[in-house]
Order: C-alpha cells, then structure tokens, then sequence
C-alpha cells in the first residue's frame, strides 16, 4: 500500500471515528430529554395530584400516614415522627421547584412544621417524641424512647421550611431540634452521637446482664450503647440542611464532624459502609446495604456542598468507591436496578428484591456519578439510563400511580401495592426526581 493511500485511509478512519461520536451523543441527548421529560411529569404528578393535598389532616393536624394501592386512605396506626418529617420536607423542596405552585406548598410545609411544634414535640421534656397514638397522645404500649434517628429528621425538615419559607416557626423548630442533639445526644469523647434517649433526656447506652434481646435494643434494634451508620448518615444531611439555613461557627463544626464520621469512619474502602459500630468507632460485623452506599455517596457531596468545598476530593473519591462497589457486587445488569443486601464481596447479593428508595437513590446517584466523572467512564450513564428504565416498567404504577414498594428482582410486585405506610412517605423519590431535573436541566443549559 503507498504512503498516499495508507493516508487516505487514516484520514476516512478519523472521519468515520468523528462521525460515530458525533452520532453516539445524538441518542445520549434525545435519552437525557425523554427521560428529563418523564420524570419531570412524574415528579409534579406525585407532589401536586397524589400526596398533596390528599395527605393534609386538616382537622388533625400533620399528614395521613397510609394509602392503598388505589391511594384510597387507610386507618393510621400512630403518628409516626419521621413520616411526619419528611413530608414536610418535601413539601418545603417541592415549594422551590422550578413552576411548582409555590404558595400551596408553602402552606403544605407550615402546616407540617405546626404539626411538629405543637404534636410532635414533647412540651415536658423537650426534644421530639419519635411514635405517637393516633390521637397524637403518648401510648405506653408505644414506649416513650426517643431516638436521635427520628430527632434528625425533625431538623432536617424544620430548617429546609425555614429555608423556603423564612418563617420564624419553622426556624425555632429546627434551633430546638439541633440544640437537643447537642445537649442530649452529643458524644463529647468520640464524636458522633448517642443514638437512643430516654423521654427525660438521658443516653440509654446500657442493658440488664439478663435483659432478652429485644430489651438490649433501640428503635432502630441497634443494641444500646452503640452507633449506628443509619442515624448518622441522616444526622449528616440534617446538619448540612441546618447549616444552610442558620449557619453558625458550631453548625459548621458539628458537619465537618459528621463528615468526618461518616467519611472516614462508617465508609470503608473498597466502597462499603459499616452497619453498625462501637461508641469508639470500631464495626460490628454486618451485611452490605446496597441502598445506604449510594445514597451516602450523595449526602457526602452534599455535606461538601454545605461546607462550601464541593470540589473536595477526599469526598469525591469516597463517593465514587460507595457507588462504584454497589455497581459491582449490588447492580442487577440484566434488569437494572440496585439490589436490597449483600456482603461486601463475595458474590451474589443474598436479598434480591428491590425496594422504592433505594432504587431512587440510585438514580439520582448515577446521574451525580454521571456529572463528576463522566469524561472518564460512561458507566454511570449507562447504569443511569437501565435504572430509569427498571424504576419506570416496574416501580411505577402507571394505573394508580405513585411507586409502588418492593418488587423481585424481574420487576414483579411484592406485596399488596399500598402507596404509603409509615416508612414509606415521598422524601426518598420525591427528592430523587427533583434532583435528577435539575442537573439534567444544568447539563442541557452547559
């Protein structure tokens, strides 16, 4: 072959490579604004026609904790401290949506701050009671223990209303909330904090050497006297919610400490997350929770954002290792979707099912994944367009609407399809669809 020719050929090669890139983003934009598109309508059908303002008590105060399938209203067992949250919250971040009916959500989160004010709270001994009867009376077959878990997400709540809002109510909820963690919770000698709190304000950090199990453990049976990556990871978000909304010199110090905690402590490499730890820090023996690694992947990058280090790359990387290990020993690659547990390498996940939250975490993960280190890999791209496709064939009810909570790992229903239970409010996927919108919008307007 001559010289000419040899350079004819690498010349059409560069083209035809030119050209397959060029045609390789065509379908990455038109996904990016089908899936915008959907999950925007989705987003806005859940938040203004399903939970709001079909889950406003009006008479009772807060919002309704149950719904069937055909999100026809169930009798509520209790009123339930972290639903109760959360639905503020989301009410509070939907209010700032871009188009959304800001005045009705608005009115939405105040009257879930209210409930938190005057129900939820406990006006003897401070703090938050975490279950209540459903006549929102303290019910001894209920207990009266409360838990830092449930406490975080009042914070958490009242300060992001405070931050849509800018009433003085919502800001004296999340200052109370914030200094009970301190004065109560706190752990002065290890950092981190108690988690289960008598009703008077005491750390229960103990148990009777006979005590049955069930008497050794807190709300979230995590045995008394140790910490838990559950609580923390969520006292990290509401710390970084509050530091947003009334930043002080400790607000800022107790986040750089969580995330401290939460980075360098509960995350370990090569990706995974410590269950369960010593009031010292050292970790108990545990499964992996696929859906907790992702979602801590965000809430890290979050509490960066918060501390105005978005760029840090001792978090970045921390982030990525959560992320890149739940694709590797969590991800369902023939249907997408991240599955429910597993060890942190060896193997098959051991609980296949897939469950709402953790599949929305998922999406709004990968696509964060997506935007920090999409030059390098399109891996999370490509997790991101299959875990929207699973979330859209099989979580989504497209009949009732709203997201179902648990499938198998084919996409069939577990379950009798209610819509919301006391665990199960609109924070997990409402924040999840918000979130994706939003960058793809910012990636658009790039």
């Amino acid at each position: 072959m001559g010289l000419a020719h040899r350079m004819s050929s690498l010349v059409m090669m560069a083209v035809l490579i030119a050209v397959g890139k060029a045609e390789a983003q065509v379908p990455r934009e038109r996904d990016a604004g089908r899936i915008r598109e959907k999950i925007d309508k989705s987003v806005r059908d859940e938040m203004t026609r399903l939970w709001y303002p079909r889950a406003v008590e009006r008479e009772k105060g807060g919002f309704h904790q149950t719904f069937g399938r055909d999100w026809s209203a169930l009798p509520d067992t209790n009123r339930f401290l972290v639903y109760q949250a959360r639905m503020v919250w989301t009410a509070a971040e939907f209010a700032e949506f871009p188009g959304a009916p800001r005045d009705a959500f608005v009115a939405h989160a105040l009257h879930g701050v209210d409930f938190l004010d005057h129900v939820m709270r406990d006006r003897e001994h401070g703090g938050f009671h975490w279950v209540l009867a459903p006549n929102g009376e303290v019910d001894p077959m209920l207990g009266d223990e409360k838990h830092v878990y449930g406490t975080s997400f009042a914070l958490h709540a009242a300060a992001r209303a405070y931050r849509a809002t800018k009433d003085p109510k919502a800001l004296r909820v999340a200052t109370d909330a914030f200094d009970w963690l301190e004065t109560k919770a706190h752990d002065v000698e290890h950092g981190g904090y108690f988690e289960a709190i008598s009703r008077e304000g005491r750390p229960l950090v103990t148990y009777g050497p006979n005590s049955p199990p069930g008497k050794r453990t807190d709300r979230l049976n995590v045995y008394r006297g140790f910490k838990s990556m559950n609580s923390h990871i969520h006292l990290l978000e509401a710390v970084a919610e509050f530091h947003r909304a009334a930043p002080t010199s400790l607000t800022e110090k107790r986040l750089r400490e969580l995330l401290e905690v939460v980075r360098d402590k509960i995350a370990v490499e090569p990706g995974a997350l410590n269950l369960y730890l010593t009031r010292d820090w050292r970790a108990v023996p545990a499964h992996d929770s696929f859906g907790h690694d992702i979602e801590t992947a965000y809430l890290l990058v979050d509490a960066a954002e918060a501390l105005g280090t978005p760029d840090d790359p001792k978090t970045w990387k921390m982030a990525g290792m959560l992320v890149d290990h739940a694709l590797d020993w969590g991800w369902d690659d023939q249907y997408g979707g991240f599955y429910d547990k597993g060890e942190a390498f060896a193997g098959q996940a051991f609980d296949t099912k897939k469950v709402w939250w953790t599949q929305a975490e998922g999406l709004n993960a990968l696509l964060l994944m997506h935007r920090h280190f999409g030059k390098e890999t399109d891996r999370y791209w490509q997790a991101f367009l299959k875990q929207w496709d699973f979330i859209d064939k099989y979580m989504i009810d497209h009949e009732h609407g709203g997201w179902f909570a648990e499938t198998t790992k084919e996409g069939k229903l577990l379950g009798d399809g209610r819509k919301a239970q006391q665990w199960k409010a609109n924070y997990h996927t409402g924040r999840a669809m918000m979130n994706v919108v939003k960058m793809l919008d910012e990636e658009r307007d790039r």
